[in-house]
C-alpha cells in the first residue's frame, strides 16, 4: 500500500467518527493522546457530541537510543513495560524507575500546559474512547488503557485511523472494543506514511483544539 490514505488528521478523525456512531447518545468521554491524537479526537468528540479531554502517556526511552522505547508511563504513574525488551536491554528496576521519573516530569508539564487548572474529566460509569493518530508499538496506548481502568469507566474503546498489525493485536485484547480503519503489516511501520499532511503540532495548537472543544 503505497498511497497515503488520509489527507490530514482532521480527515482521519472525521472518517473515524463515522465508525463510532454506535456510541452516539451514550455518556461518552473522548480522551485524546497529545499531540497528534488531539485533532483526531476533536473530530470524534464533535460528531458524537461528547466531551474531549487529554490523557498523556509517554514512551520510556532506551537511554542509548531515545527514539526507541521499552514501555510507557502516564501522569498517575501507571507503567507498562515490554518485558521481553527489558530483559534483552538488561536494565535494573532502579534504572527503569529513574528513566520513568524523568518522563513523568515532562508529562506533568504537558498536563499543566494543556489542562491549566481544570481537573481531569470524571470517567466513572462512562464510555471512554481513547484516540490517537495511529499505533506503532501500542505500548503508549496500553499505559493509557491501564490508567483509565483505575477510574471505573463502564467500557474502554480504542479508536485510531491506522495501526500496525502487531499493535492492533496487542491492544485489542485489553479493551472492550477497538476500531482501526487500517491495519498494516508494513515493516518498518510509521504512522506518518498513512497521511498526506504530516507535521508535529505545537503545544499552542493542541491547547487551541481543547479550548474550541
Amino acid at each position: 500500500m503505497d498511497a497515503e490514505l488520509f489527507r490530514s488528521r482532521a480527515d482521519a478523525g472525521k472518517r473515524l467518527a463515522e465508525r463510532l456512531l454506535d456510541y452516539e447518545g451514550e455518556d461518552v468521554v473522548v480522551l485524546a493522546i497529545p499531540r497528534g491524537g488531539v485533532p483526531v479526537g476533536a473530530e470524534v468528540a464533535r460528531r458524537l457530541n461528547a466531551r474531549l479531554d487529554v490523557i498523556i502517556p509517554r514512551k520510556i526511552p532506551i537511554p542509548w537510543n531515545p527514539e526507541a522505547g521499552f514501555g510507557a508511563i502516564t501522569a498517575d504513574g501507571t507503567i507498562v513495560l515490554n518485558q521481553r525488551m527489558v530483559k534483552n536491554l538488561g536494565l535494573s528496576k532502579d534504572e527503569i524507575q529513574a528513566i520513568a521519573d524523568e518522563v513523568r516530569e515532562e508529562i506533568e508539564r504537558r498536563t499543566r500546559e494543556y489542562r491549566d487548572d481544570r481537573p481531569p474529566t470524571d470517567v466513572k460509569g462512562k464510555t471512554v474512547i481513547l484516540v490517537d493518530d495511529g499505533l506503532a508499538s501500542g505500548y503508549t496506548m496500553l499505559a493509557a488503557i491501564e490508567s483509565v481502568r483505575k477510574h471505573n469507566p463502564v467500557r474502554v474503546i480504542v479508536a485510531v485511523p491506522v495501526a500496525s498489525s502487531a499493535a492492533a493485536r496487542l491492544v485489542s485484547t485489553r479493551v472492550d472494543g477497538m476500531v482501526a480503519l487500517v491495519t498494516s503489516e508494513r515493516l518498518p511501520f510509521a504512522v506518518a506514511d498513512f497521511y498526506r499532511e504530516w507535521r508535529d503540532l505545537t503545544d499552542e495548537e493542541t491547547v487551541g483544539y481543547l479550548r474550541d472543544a
